[in-house]
């Protein structure tokens, strides 16, 4: 049967049985991806990682992680909407973003030490389970009243655009790109944490003359650091697969 690449040519024609084409991927291996990661602090999450996951009692499971940083990240959603009555709930903010790192952080590298791969489910389940998260939590920000909401708005969607990017840079390239510009998601649960403080003390800052909500001037702040690094890295992976696949 001839080929393009990787891909037979019954690939690209519809199928009359849809049996067919699901029978062919599922005798092929999940494809194998480069994992990018080189955030600031990657070196040390990793040895901090392994050293939980051969220490994690049997009954704990990936899937029990996955779980806990998705409830994690819903809990730092609600607190934000808690805290617009009580600031003291930024502090519980603090502690899911915490649980969300370590849910979130540690499924996979339990699963690698325990030889439990699941690479097509793995990457499924915890790539929809973080859009579900980053909803429930810009979601908690728009009605805390510490951020306008249409800045927690675009927020989401840079980083559901971000999310997209990588995905389809993951077929596309065969990467996975953990990290942009050394920031990676421990990083950004980091400030978090430091703006929920420096927020829970100083919620108004004094900028260019004017008044502004803290968490107004560091999103926007971050949306437009995000908005440039989706559109810088668009351009160099087109350019790139430009250059791969030249007619």
């Amino acid at each position: 049967m001839a080929t393009t690449g990787s891909k037979v040519m019954t690939e690209y024609c519809e199928q009359v049985n849809p049996r067919v084409l699901l029978e062919m991927r599922r005798r092929r291996p999940f494809p194998d991806m480069l994992r990018v990661q080189e955030s600031w602090v990657a070196a040390a999450e990793k040895r901090a990682l392994l050293w939980l996951a051969v220490r994690t009692p049997d009954r704990i499971g990936p899937d029990h992680l996955t779980a806990l940083g998705l409830g994690a990240q819903i809990g730092a959603g609600v607190c934000y909407a808690l805290a617009a009555r009580n600031r003291y709930a930024l502090l519980g903010v603090i502690a899911c973003l915490a649980l969300n790192w370590l849910g979130d952080s540690l499924d996979g590298t339990l699963a690698r030490v325990r030889q439990r791969l699941r690479p097509g489910y793995g990457f499924y389940v915890d790539h929809m389970v973080d859009s579900f998260g980053a909803v429930a939590l810009m979601g908690g920000l728009a009605l805390s009243g510490f951020m306008h909401p249409w800045i927690a708005v675009g927020l989401l969607i840079a980083f559901l655009m971000l999310s997209i990017q990588s995905y389809l840079a993951t077929h596309a390239l065969g990467e996975f790109r953990l990290s942009f510009w050394r920031f990676g998601p421990t990083e950004l649960r980091i400030l978090l944490a430091i703006g929920n403080l420096a927020l829970f003390w100083r919620p108004v800052v004094h900028v260019f003359g004017r008044d502004y909500r803290l968490f107004d001037v560091g999103g926007a702040i971050g949306l437009a650091g995000m908005a440039l690094m989706l559109v810088a890295v668009t351009a160099q992976n087109t350019l790139r697969l430009y250059r791969e696949e030249r007619i």
